[in-house]
């Protein structure tokens, strides 16, 4: 093993959240590699122009405000502004079963936005193109085939391409189907929800006002995203939707023709944004959610989706991925000052024991929501008609609740 590649910390996975750990760890001063199986050069391509619903990424994310003050910080946020991005100001949410409804707003809370809506890949394109003037070692396209046990205070990884690297500290970034966690024999409790999310952009005639629209029925939540296209004369009719649907059904819209799928999307939003006159592919796939019965083992730590992944009706997944970065880097930055390695044991249970807690909330409270809305006897339509009634005229309450999403207060 030679000097030049042997690290403080190797982060295995180069999604929106290991880049982001791995560009916050640099600055702190630690010695970071980041592995990223694709070939990041294409991610840096300029993005084409959007002006049809095909020219937009399927997968987005909707960055909270507290998300947003992280990236900032990691100087990221300014080259995600200076590429296409959708901040929304209003949120409008409503039962298709009775008469409960929430709205949002930015100024009534007194604040200039929500939160922004990003794809996914102009996020990732933004974290890169600032690791690109980072001191972080980028081993792209690389492949990690085996982790071996902690030994003598390192972790040493082997790659595809026969090379290999050790850390004091390796951060599992490798989402869902983490291997490094299964490496670490870290297990999980996960269940199916036999639902999958049908995720396109569509084109509305009437604007999206800026507004995320959320409905909730019986067989799943709908959500219409606002997107802003890349010509200067869009009025803001582009909107991402993701649209969650028990599998038989999921399979039975994926089949439609284009028309008649706009058709009955119409009808799912209730018209909220005119008739509907484009689609994009469409692509689906199965929901489950997932947690890690621990989030860390000797000389190891789990982030974002590797750690936990939840149901995507509040859109809140990546922004407790970042939450995960948000802790992890106090902790390691403390502990940098205080000359402490990065596999200290208490270091990383006091990372467990800050985000182990919020990330169980809230997945305690979607599976809740999920209940809630997922069933039809008349006590819980009147119950959450009610409740949400009572909720939209209860402002401190509501903005505290909205608060607490946006990452303000925890």
């Amino acid at each position: 093993m030679t000097e030049s590649s042997c690290y403080d910390v190797v982060v295995v996975g180069g999604g929106m959240t290991g880049s982001a750990l791995a560009l916050g760890l640099s600055r702190q001063g630690w010695r970071v590699a980041l592995i990223e199986a694709a070939e990041v050069a294409p991610l840096l391509d300029t993005p084409r122009a959007s002006h049809s619903v095909d020219d937009f990424e399927p997968r987005v994310s909707a960055i909270s405000a507290a998300s947003q003050r992280l990236l900032a910080d990691l100087g990221a946020w300014a080259e995600v502004a200076r590429q296409r991005h959708c901040p929304y100001s209003g949120m409008s949410v409503w039962d298709a079963e009775g008469t409960g409804r929430i709205d949002f707003d930015a100024v009534s809370m007194g604040v200039k936005e929500l939160g922004a809506i990003v794809e996914n890949r102009m996020l990732v394109r933004a974290l890169f193109m600032t690791l690109a003037d980072s001191p972080v070692t980028l081993y792209s396209g690389a492949s990690v085939t085996a982790m071996s046990p902690s030994e003598n205070g390192l972790r040493s990884l082997s790659l595809a391409d026969g090379g290999s690297l050790s850390a004091t500290l390796v951060v599992a970034a490798d989402g869902a189907l983490s291997r490094v966690r299964q490496w670490a024999g870290l297990p999980t409790r996960e269940w199916d929800y036999q639902q999958q999310a049908i995720v396109c952009t569509v084109e509305s005639t009437k604007a999206h006002q800026y507004t995320a629209w959320q409905r909730f029925s019986q067989t799943g939540p709908l959500a219409f995203l606002p997107l802003r296209s890349d010509d200067p004369a869009d009025e803001g009719r582009f909107c991402s939707i993701v649209w969650s649907q028990d599998s038989d059904e999921a399979r039975r819209l994926m089949a439609l023709p284009e028309p008649d799928f706009l058709a009955e999307l119409e009808v799912a939003i209730e018209s909220r944004l005119g008739p509907l006159v484009a689609v994009s592919r469409r692509w689906a796939f199965p929901l489950r959610q997932r947690h890690a019965k621990e989030y860390i083992a000797e000389g190891l730590a789990l982030i974002g989706d590797a750690a936990h992944t939840i149901h995507p009706l509040a859109g809140q997944g990546v922004n407790l991925g970042y939450a995960d970065v948000r802790v992890l880097l106090d902790e390691l930055g403390r502990a940098r000052k205080a000359g402490v390695p990065a596999n200290d044991p208490l270091l990383l249970a006091r990372y467990q024991r800050r985000r182990k807690g919020d990330n169980l909330a809230m997945m305690a409270a979607m599976e809740g929501f999920k209940q809630l809305f997922g069933r039809d006897e008349l006590p819980l339509r009147w119950l959450r008609n009610t409740g949400m009634r009572w909720l939209d005229r209860a402002r401190p309450l509501k903005h505290r609740i909205a608060a607490q999403a946006m990452g303000l207060i925890h």
